[in-house]
């Protein structure tokens, strides 16, 4: 890593700023989980959350919202309705793609069907709605009113993104350029991930929503390196580090920035043979095919450029960091921003 501002943190100290605000969120978050006659329903509510994640998106908001002077216990509501959105996200990707492990265990879908997998799913949402709710208390109905329409574009980007994602699969398109995985991106990743908690702790650090902005090209930058590095590491990770099924992008048919290189590379034959795997579903995809896919991607030189490219996208978004927070005191949050790009692009979970 490099940074231009500061003392660099380093990968641990990056970790250790993630694992202080994801550990903070998550006692609010469980705490804040009732305890009813429906126990088997927010038992499961409980269940994404208590696997071992980043907490990247709450860390996200908190540190926006410090290292720009704000309280953090004020941003603490936002922070873990950020959390629980994300896991809602996390359930209903499970469903949509038929994935089957989650964080080193089954999803909800796989163990439990999908009739209960919707149903915790519409109550973390709930949930989140309510700690929105709970900020009117906190902020004033402004700000509230202010977070809540942040949340409500946010959400609109992300089923945007995610519609795109979709259509591709189910049109098996495969003439994808790299700006339409960048703006699928930009939409179902970047906005939900990175954009719309650096706004919201910078809203409610500052309460100017026009101030937010400033955020937009970082929060895009940081997403799109973040989504091509898991890409990355769907296809060249480990199991016990990534927590997830390796290769099941491959199997769900995702248009990652890898899949749409090798396609501009391949040979005719190569590209028939490929969109054939691409037309199938993913129940009628064979693991000699899958396997196929996947050593024909590793072996293209595809995976060198992309991650070359994710490299690029870390540098702009640290840029970008430097033009957000220019003028505010250094700080172990303003560094831990800087320093978060090249940690995304490095990291093997």
């Amino acid at each position: 890593m490099t940074s231009t501002a500061g003392v660099q943190l380093g990968p641990s100290a990056v970790e250790s700023v993630l694992e202080r605000y994801r550990d903070l969120t998550i006692a609010r978050l469980m705490s804040d989980i009732p305890e009813s006659a429906e126990d088997d329903l927010y038992r499961l509510v409980r269940a994404y959350p208590s696997r071992s994640g980043k907490g990247l998106r709450p860390a996200l908001c908190l540190a926006v919202c410090r290292a720009l002077g704000g309280d953090i216990e004020k941003a603490i509501d936002s922070a873990v309705a950020i959390e629980l959105t994300h896991n809602a996200f996390l359930i209903l990707d499970d469903i949509q793609d038929g994935s089957e492990m989650r964080r080193g265990a089954p999803t909800l879908p796989a163990e439990y069907g999908l009739g209960v997998a919707v149903n915790v799913g519409n109550a973390t949402n709930l949930l989140a709605l309510q700690h929105l709710m709970a900020n009117r208390w906190t902020l004033g109905p402004n700000l509230a009113w202010a977070v809540l329409q942040e949340s409500a574009l946010m959400m609109r980007h992300s089923l945007e993104g995610q519609a795109i994602e979709v259509g591709w699969i189910r049109n098996n398109a495969c003439d994808l350029a790299d700006d339409d995985y960048y703006r699928m991106c930009m939409k179902k990743s970047s906005w939900y991930t990175c954009i719309y908690p650096c706004r919201v702790g910078a809203l409610v650090a500052e309460g100017k929503h026009k101030q937010t902005a400033r955020f937009d090209r970082y929060g895009c930058y940081l997403g799109a390196a973040f989504q091509i590095q898991d890409d990355l590491l769907n296809l060249t990770g480990h199991y016990a580090q990534y927590g997830k099924e390796i290769s099941g992008d491959l199997w769900e048919g995702k248009r990652t920035l890898v899949l749409i290189e090798y396609m501009r590379r391949c040979t005719g034959a190569q590209r028939a043979r490929m969109e054939r795997f691409l037309g199938k579903t993913r129940a009628t995809r064979t693991e000699a095919e899958v396997q196929w896919v996947h050593d024909e991607l590793l072996a293209s030189g595809c995976v060198e450029t992309v991650r070359a490219r994710a490299r690029s996208l870390a540098e702009e978004a640290h840029m970008e960091a430097l033009d957000a927070f220019d003028g505010h005191p250094d700080s172990e949050e303003k560094q831990f921003l800087l320093d978060l790009p090249f940690y995304m692009v490095e990291r093997e979970s």
